[in-house]
């Protein structure tokens, strides 16, 4: 999947324009592209469009117009895009009361690396998580996680002729798994080169 360039992107002005539009249309493009396992662990598969929309928004937040700062954005965000052979993919761990997130974020160290993409019989695929940096401390994990998931051609191939695709998490103290919907599954091969 091609990364954005500064010519991909919105003036302020002309986002402020398209915004309202485009933020109903990421909507349901981001609705195709979650997968909740559980009531507390929620998948949000980034692709170009998401990335796109990330990066408008801060410009707009920031007031970022300078070019410099605008390619600084494009780097810190380009590297969620899928690749052609990925899925990358944002985890958040919600627990609505705080007292109950704090206790749950110290049981659940290493969940990020415990989540998991099935594509029909092949082997399960665990990710690589936070290449960016650390996200988690010797007794808790942060509530929020990126990964890739890396699949080999047999699988590439297989998402992308409607293979039937299971997300699950296998953390001792918290299990869920589901298989994802056509709808998610075709989404997600997009993504896929081949």
């Amino acid at each position: 999947m091609e990364k954005l360039q500064r010519s991909d992107l919105y003036s302020l002005e002309q986002y402020a324009e398209a915004r309202n539009d485009m933020r109903a249309q990421i909507i349901q493009h981001k609705n195709l592209r979650t997968v909740h396992l559980g009531e507390h662990l929620s998948l949000y598969f980034e692709d170009r469009k998401t990335v796109l929309y990330q990066i408008q928004e801060m410009l707009r937040i920031e007031k970022i117009f300078e070019a410099d700062a605008i390619e600084e954005e494009l780097s810190a965000y380009n590297p969620l895009i899928p690749d052609g052979c990925n899925w990358k993919a944002t985890l958040m761990i919600a627990y609505p009361d705080r007292a109950e997130r704090v206790r749950q974020l110290e049981k659940l160290i290493g969940i990020d690396r415990l989540v998991y993409m099935q594509v029909e019989q092949n082997e399960k695929v665990y990710p690589i998580s936070n290449e960016d940096l650390k996200r988690e401390a010797p007794d808790k994990t942060s509530a929020v996680h990126f990964l890739r998931f890396e699949l080999n051609p047999m699988m590439v191939s297989a998402a992308k002729h409607g293979a039937t695709i299971i997300s699950g998490v296998e953390h001792e103290h918290y299990q869920a798994w589901q298989v994802l919907s056509p709808e998610v599954c075709r989404a997600l091969a997009e993504d896929l080169d081949g």
